[in-house]
């Protein structure tokens, strides 16, 4: 029986060494010293193809984000407003626990403003293109209501975002905001029923 090698690429390798750099010193304590030190390249190897960290930062944060997505979305159906609605909630369900974004969150909140404040990230491309594809999928099936996909997303992921991102913060009011780790179980319900019946 042959054996299945699973080789990994060099730029996989400088991303999981700047990966765990942010987990072990956060995402403004990371250089690209310490990561080529990490993945046991010179310095120069990495400038060879990010000019600077945020740019090396910008493409780990899409792949790790996009691998999270994939993974939340293994094996589930999107062809009605109901799965749609499960689907956007496995999604910022896995997000929120993902390890890299908690650590960038606790650490070094700041390097999210851009993308919530003043323009789109790639990953918030990849969420509102395949929810968009998404929708459009269904709404062929007459399962969703008709309008633009693409305005559709994006409304959705606005409101999205501050089930992910915020979430927390609205948990346990009688004893005051909980902490990262508060259960947020009633909120993910609320964010299903806005899905479900914005997108009947």
């Amino acid at each position: 029986m042959t054996s299945i090698r699973h080789t990994v690429s060099p730029e996989d390798r400088y991303l999981d060494a700047a990966r765990e750099a942010i987990l072990a010193v956060g995402w403004s304590r990371t250089t690209l010293t310490d990561v080529a030190r990490r993945a046991g390249v010179s310095r120069m190897t990495l400038y060879r193809r990010w000019p600077d960290t945020g740019t090396l930062l910008a493409d780990l944060m899409t792949r790790e984000w996009a691998r999270t997505v994939e993974r939340a979305l293994d094996g589930t159906s999107a062809g009605s407003a109901e799965e749609v609605a499960d689907a956007v909630v496995a999604v910022v369900a896995a997000l929120r626990a993902d390890p890299l974004l908690r650590r960038i969150v606790d650490v070094d909140p700041e390097t999210l403003l851009p993308y919530l404040l003043d323009r789109r990230g790639r990953s918030q491309e990849l969420l509102a293109g395949l929810l968009a594809d998404t929708i459009a999928g269904a709404q062929r099936t007459g399962a969703v209501r008709p309008g633009d996909p693409a305005l559709l997303a994006r409304s959705l992921l606005l409101a999205s975002q501050g089930f992910l991102l915020s979430a927390h913060t609205m948990a346990a009011p009688e004893t005051g905001p909980g902490g990262r780790d508060a259960d947020v179980t009633a909120y993910d319900e609320q964010l299903r029923a806005l899905v479900r019946g914005y997108l009947s």
